[in-house]
């Protein structure tokens, strides 16, 4: 990964989200994935995800609660992005934060999207 590369960019019906990434091996590996066009399915009302076509390097921990614009690694290939926060049982790797979600919900709607991510 490009050390200078520390936000990525969500793109997602015409509207741009800034994703500042975690100082992690997860992150970075994510960052060297880019640039990514990829459709993301809808689950539970809360978030959006997708299956990548390679592993990344994980370290997953229960955060307790997801807040709105967390973006997580859940496993080791698949990318969450949340759009509303909630508690959680389940065990994630942190990709990054969106710096502002104040309309993330609104944007992604309730069902698949398209979104593409790529550096800032």
């Amino acid at each position: 990964m490009n050390p200078s590369i520390s936000t990525v960019m969500l793109s997602v019906e015409g509207h741009q989200f800034a994703i500042d990434l975690a100082d992690n091996e997860t992150a970075a590996a994510f960052a060297a994935m880019l640039p990514l066009q990829t459709e993301m399915s809808e689950l539970n009302r809360n978030e959006k995800y997708v299956y990548l076509d390679s592993s990344l390097p994980s370290n997953a921990s229960n955060p307790g609660t997801i807040e709105a614009g967390d973006v997580m690694l859940y496993g080791n290939n698949c990318l969450v992005v949340f759009y509303e926060s909630h508690a959680t049982s389940y065990a994630y790797t942190r990709i990054g934060k969106i710096a502002d979600a104040s309309d993330l919900a609104a944007v992604v709607g309730s069902g698949s999207i398209s979104a593409s991510f790529d550096a800032a």
